[in-house]
């Protein structure tokens, strides 16, 4: 039996179909690849102890490897500071001012939608009428005559070289770089509160032991008032102490404006103006010091800081572009259709006599630009290069962070401590000369700089205690505040 041969026309055409379907699955540019994480055993150039120094009573234990929880401001134990930081993460203004991120994850969400169109068939329905004169020639006059035209139009995009497909990973990485940078703004909010909280607490406390200083000068103004009327000691004396508590009432105004300024940040924080602050009730003494410190591996550093994760995303962005333009120097390719009717009326429009249709493959490949197509690319090597630096350098810097204040407990330790020495060395040399001035052994001016000194001790020890306490909350914000891409 003899079979019919096949026409080199649809051989070739048979050949064009298969070559652009397999094309089809593959994509130019180079795949992601998310950076390998740090292979640091480590924080700090020296090996980290498994506790800090006691210091107050209390030492903080490290423990390599736990997961820091999500609300981690719980962990001070304080309602009224669990409280503030509620408040500030459901109204505060500064979240609101992170709507600028968040209306950009919803328009990355959008353009990534649009962008996933494009793997579907576009439908366009057209439908015109219009009355139209030709030129004369020599065959045929003028004519002038009416065409209604009712068409159908299918198009499908071939994505053979991945450009299409490189363009949507590119707006999904996009929408990933704006969610990380909405958490980063969140932990960055709680962080603000807490410090603001511990800030508030220890003015508040400065004010206190300032006031409690002056009260035991006052009863010694009084007892020294009796001495110069009996003229058991000098008038001098009296106008010294009269000073000394003069100087410690005006230190308590600059602290009374720190703490207003303190209310106000707070009020802005969570959304409230100065009139409407409701004072957290918050004294130091009440704030529980973390002593279980969560401290996540350098491995997994990368998958919790929101803004790592963000330059990451960014950084995917960048190889995607990349993809973009290495497909924009290859031809495009697509399959087209389109279905129609036209005549002379309404009436006639859609008879079987004016049908017309076409359907075929079409191709557009750039030929001289001039080079541009090869800059753009460049231009993208280039951007993924820049964003490649970017997210080293965020990596560092966070490294950085947790190695600071790791360091910093360490020493804050120390230092609390001896400023705890300091002021009950002070507090107990103020209370023995104290007895021997009532008693004719110790010299007035002995005391006043007793006095003075256990002023400048106490005030140490308040800015120890709240230093310690808000280097562990950067502890806390340098590991991501528990927030992870999981």
């Amino acid at each position: 039996m003899k079979t019919r041969s096949e026409s080199p026309l649809r051989r070739y055409r048979r050949w064009t179909v298969l070559c652009i379907v397999v094309a089809s699955g593959c994509a130019v540019g180079p795949d992601f690849v998310p950076p390998a994480p740090p292979d640091a055993q480590r924080y700090t150039h020296e090996s980290l102890p498994n506790a800090t120094d006691s210091a107050d009573g209390k030492a903080q234990h490290f423990m390599p490897g736990t997961k820091l929880v999500a609300n981690w401001w719980t962990l001070f134990k304080s309602e009224p500071l669990n409280a503030a930081v509620d408040q500030a993460l459901a109204h505060n203004p500064t979240l609101q001012a992170s709507l600028a991120s968040l209306a950009s994850l919803r328009q990355s969400q959008d353009l990534l939608r649009a962008g996933q169109g494009a793997y579907d068939p576009q439908v366009d329905a057209g439908l015109s009428a219009e009355r139209a004169q030709s030129a004369p020639t020599a065959q045929a006059p003028t004519t002038v005559f009416n065409l209604v035209t009712a068409s159908v139009n299918v198009s499908y995009a071939l994505d053979v070289f991945g450009g299409e497909r490189r363009s949507v990973e590119g707006l999904s990485a996009q929408v990933e770089a704006q969610r990380f940078l909405s958490a980063a703004a969140y932990l960055t909010i709680s962080a603000n509160v807490v410090n603001t909280c511990i800030a508030h607490a220890a003015y508040f406390a400065q004010m206190h032991a300032i006031e409690e200083l002056i009260g035991l000068e006052t009863e010694q103004l009084r007892s020294m008032e009796v001495q110069v009327k009996s003229g058991t000691a000098p008038y001098a004396n009296l106008l010294s102490q009269r000073s000394l508590i003069a100087g410690n009432l005006a230190l308590l105004a600059p602290l009374r404006q720190k703490v207003s300024q303190l209310n106000h940040l707070l009020g802005l924080l969570q959304g409230l103006r100065p009139d409407q602050i409701a004072l957290p009730d918050i004294a130091m003494d009440t704030l529980v010091l973390p002593t279980d410190i969560p401290l996540s591996l350098p491995s997994a550093l990368v998958r919790q800081r929101p803004d790592i994760l963000s330059a990451e995303a960014l950084l995917h962005v960048a190889s995607a572009n990349i993809g973009v333009a290495t497909a924009a120097q290859y031809p495009s390719f697509s399959l087209n259709a389109s279905y129609g009717s036209a005549g002379t009326s309404f009436g006639n429009a859609f008879g079987p006599e004016g049908r017309f249709w076409s359907i075929g493959p079409s191709m557009l490949a750039p030929l001289l630009n001039g080079g541009a197509l090869l800059a753009q690319k460049q231009s993208a090597v280039h951007a993924y290069e820049v964003q490649r630096a970017n997210y080293q350098q965020t990596v560092l810097a966070a490294f950085a962070q947790v190695a600071d204040a790791l360091n910093a407990l360490e020493h804050d330790a120390q230092t609390l401590q001896a400023q705890v020495n300091a002021r009950d060395a002070a507090n107990e040399a103020l209370h023995l000369l104290q007895v021997n001035l009532r008693s004719g052994l110790a010299a007035y001016v002995d005391v006043l700089s007793a006095d003075v000194q256990l002023h400048l001790a106490t005030i140490a020890y308040l800015q120890a205690l709240a230093q310690r306490h808000q280097d562990t909350v950067a502890l806390f914000v340098a590991l991501g505040g528990g927030w992870s891409k999981s």
